[in-house]
């Protein structure tokens, strides 16, 4: 199978359950507001429907397709612990993560959605430039 029927289906699925969530809970859907919301204990059921399906998705894909995801990390253990908390903190002082602004923000072109993924997207490519060293 075509990866870019896999990636049109996996972004298809992010559509679908952003916009499930939305109806059932007038709630973005932003990872980090929903494990947020679920170690505060609100909403739990939902929230922890929605956590689930992000942990079980990867073996839902490996029985569709016969293997797991190709992932490669190439950083140390450390450096992605370090890297997943400052994007936690990131996505508290910025009210919401890439998936909440990027999904549903875009969608509702809310402009402080639009200033948040610019944010994410110019961050990243520098990011990438200086430590590629081809700036």
């Amino acid at each position: 199978m075509s990866p870019y029927l896999q990636s049109l289906a996996g972004g298809g699925l992010i559509g679908l359950s952003a916009i499930l969530y939305l109806i059932l809970t007038g709630r973005i859907a932003g990872i980090s507001g929903i494990f947020g919301r679920l170690v505060q204990g609100s909403s739990a059921a939902l929230n922890g429907a929605f956590v689930v399906g992000l942990v079980l998705g990867p073996m839902i894909y490996r029985a569709g397709f016969g293997s797991w995801p190709v992932v490669t990390i190439t950083a140390s253990l450390p450096l992605v612990i370090v890297a997943g908390l400052l994007v936690g903190i990131g996505s508290r002082m910025g009210s919401g993560c890439t998936s909440g602004h990027g999904v549903l923000g875009l969608a509702r072109l809310s402009p402080r959605s639009m200033a948040a993924v610019a944010t994410f997207l110019a961050t990243g490519m520098l990011t990438v430039t200086l430590l590629r060293g081809s700036l």
